[in-house]
C-alpha cells in the first residue's frame, strides 16, 4: 500500500514543504505523483541547486506516506541526474533540467528513418529533434564522473613534462597502455604485454585500421554476425571489404557456416540479440581460427553485466585475436578513446596505419583516464553506472510489458540497449518513422539484417530516465497496431 493505513486528520494531508497535497496523487501512485512534482520544483527552481531535501522519514512522516514512497521518488530523482546522495548529508539537488530550445528540423523525419539506409544515416538521426532520444549506444551521460575527471586532470598536469607535450608514440601513451593492460587483465581476463596495444579513437577508427591491413594482406571480406550493427559493417565497407552474413541463434555465431577468410564477433554480448557465444560454439570458433582463419572481437560493453558472471573475452583463450575495446560505453563517446589488441600478425602493419591517420590520439586524455584506471575511480564509476542502468533496463522491461506485451525481448542480461521482435507482421521502419514523427527515436532491427529476419526494434535505456522510458514505449505501444505489412515475409533467424 502507498498510504499508510492510520487515520489522519485533514489538516495533516499535506506537507509545508512544497505545499504538498497527497490527495491530488492518483490511487496506487504516489511515488509517480511525488516525483513528477519534486521534478517540476527543481526545473522551476523551488529546489535550488544545492538544496537540501527532507529527511525520507521526515517527509514521509508529513505526508503520512510510507518512507518508501519517499525513497522510491528521491531515488528517480537521483536517476535522472537532478539529485545525489551525499551520506550524512541527505539527499542533494544537483543539477536542473535545461529547456533548450527545440532544434531546427534538417529534414522531415519520414525521410530519416528509411528500408535502405545511406552512410549518413545515423549523423541525420542524432541531428533529427525528439522528446525522447531511445536509441541505442549511449550510456546515461549525466552520470560522467566529472570531479573524478578533474581531479586526475589537475594531478597530471602537476606532474606533466614540458616533453609530454609533443608528438608522442602513435600506439599510445605508454602510461595508458600499461593500464589498459592491467584493465583487461582484471576485468575481461587477457593477459597482454602494454607493446601489443594501441590507443585508438574508439572502437571506430579500430575496424578501420583493421580493414585497411586485412586489406593490405589479401583479405577481400570479412564475414559479420545477422543481424550486427549496421555502424561497423558501413566502416568495414568503407575499406573495400565485403561483409558476408553468418547467422546468430541462441547460441550466437553458427561458426560451421563460416566461409570468409575472416569473422568480426560480439561474443560477450552480441549486438543486437544480446545473446553470448556458447561454449561448444567458442570452440569452434578455435578451432577454425587454428585453421587460418582471422577473428575480430569487438568487446563493445562487455563490463555492463546484470543477471549473470562475467563472460571471458575470446582473446583471453587466443592470442591471436585482433580485440577492440573502448571507454565509450563506460564514460562517453565523445572522449573517443579505445584500444585495438595487436597479435604479431598484423601489428606493424597497425602501427603504421595508426601513424598514417592521425599520429596518435590527444596525450592529455589519455594520462586522465590512465590515472582514473590506476586509482580505481574507473572501476568505481562502472560500479555506480552498472547499478543505475540495470534501474533502467528493468524500468523498460516493465513498460515493455505494459505497453508491447507480445513483444518477445532480447539480450536483458547485460548491455546497454534490449532488442524486441515481433510474431506479428509489423514493418518496424515504418514503426521507427512514425515513433520519430511523434518525437521518440528508435532504430529498426531490420537495419542491422542481411538476412530475412523478423521485425524489431533496437531500443536504447541507458541515458533516459524511467519516466522517458515509459512514455517512449508507450508510444511505440499506440503506434504497433497502425504499421502492419501484409505483403512481409517474417523468418526467424
Amino acid at each position: 500500500m502507498d498510504r499508510a493505513k492510520t487515520p489522519r486528520s485533514e489538516g495533516s494531508i499535506g506537507s509545508d514543504f512544497l505545499q504538498l497535497d497527497v490527495r491530488e496523487a492518483p490511487a496506487g501512485g504516489l511515488a509517480d505523483w511525488l516525483a513528477g512534482q519534486l521534478r517540476a520544483a527543481v526545473a522551476d527552481g523551488r529546489l535550488p541547486v544545492g538544496g537540501r531535501l527532507p529527511a525520507s522519514r521526515v517527509l514521509a512522516a508529513e505526508l503520512r506516506v510510507s518512507r518508501g514512497v519517499v525513497t522510491e521518488a528521491y531515488q528517480r530523482l537521483i536517476d535522472d541526474g537532478h539529485a545525489a546522495g551525499r551520506g550524512r548529508a541527505g539527499t542533494v539537488v544537483v543539477a536542473a533540467p535545461v529547456l533548450a530550445p527545440e532544434p531546427a528540423r534538417v529534414r522531415p523525419p519520414s525521410k530519416v528513418i528509411t528500408p535502405m539506409p545511406g552512410v549518413e544515416v545515423f549523423d541525420a538521426v542524432r541531428a533529427a529533434p525528439a522528446r525522447i532520444d531511445l536509441t541505442p549506444g549511449v550510456p546515461d551521460l549525466t552520470a560522467f564522473p566529472r570531479a573524478a575527471w578533474l581531479r586526475a586532470e589537475r594531478a597530471v598536469l602537476d606532474e606533466l613534462e614540458p616533453s609530454h607535450f609533443g608528438y608522442g608514440d602513435p600506439r599510445g601513451a605508454p602510461a595508458m597502455r600499461l593500464q589498459v593492460s592491467r584493465w583487461l587483465a582484471r576485468s575481461r581476463g587477457i593477459r597482454v604485454d602494454p607493446g601489443e596495444i594501441i590507443v585508438v579513437a574508439g572502437v571506430a577508427q579500430a575496424l578501420t585500421l583493421v580493414g585497411e591491413v586485412l586489406r593490405q594482406h589479401g583479405v577481400d571480406g570479412i564475414a559479420v554476425e545477422d543481424p550486427s550493427s549496421l555502424g561497423a559493417r558501413q566502416h568495414l565497407h568503407h575499406c573495400g571489404l565485403v561483409t558476408p552474413p553468418v547467422p546468430v541463434d541462441d547460441d550466437g555465431l553458427r561458426v560451421a557456416e563460416l566461409r570468409a577468410p575472416a569473422v568480426l564477433v560480439t561474443p560477450a554480448h552480441q549486438f543486437p540479440m544480446g545473446v553470448v557465444l556458447g561454449g561448444e560454439r567458442r570452440r569452434d570458433l578455435l578451432r577454425w581460427a587454428a585453421e587460418g582463419g582471422i577473428v575480430v572481437e569487438d568487446d563493445y560493453d562487455a563490463e555492463h553485466r546484470y543477471d549473470r558472471a562475467p563472460v571471458p573475452a575470446v582473446r583471453a583463450m587466443l592470442p591471436e585475436v585482433l580485440y577492440t575495446g573502448s571507454v565509450s560505453k563506460l564514460l562517453a563517446p565523445a572522449l573517443r578513446v579505445g584500444w585495438l589488441v595487436a597479435p604479431a600478425r598484423f601489428r606493424d602493419d597497425l602501427v603504421a596505419a595508426k601513424r598514417f591517420a592521425d599520429l596518435g590520439n590527444p596525450v592529455l586524455a589519455q594520462l586522465v583516464l590512465a590515472r582514473l584506471m590506476e586509482t580505481g575511480e574507473l572501476e568505481r564509476q562502472l560500479r555506480v553506472v552498472r547499478a543505475r542502468h540495470r534501474r533502467r533496463r528493468d524500468a523498460m522491461i516493465r513498460a515493455l510489458a505494459a505497453s508491447l506485451p507480445t513483444a518477445v525481448v532480447h539480450g536483458a542480461a547485460a548491455g546497454l540497449h534490449l532488442t524486441i521482435t515481433f510474431d506479428s507482421e509489423v514493418d518496424d521502419v515504418a514503426l521507427a518513422a512514425a515513433a520519430l514523427a511523434e518525437g521518440v527515436k528508435v532504430q529498426p532491427l531490420s537495419w542491422h539484417r542481411q538476412l530475412p529476419g523478423r521485425p524489431g526494434l533496437v531500443l536504447g535505456y541507458a541515458a533516459r530516465t524511467a519516466t522517458e522510458i515509459a512514455e517512449g514505449v508507450a508510444v511505440l505501444g499506440k503506434l504497433t497496431g497502425s504499421v502492419k505489412d501484409p505483403q512481409r515475409t517474417v523468418k526467424q533467424v
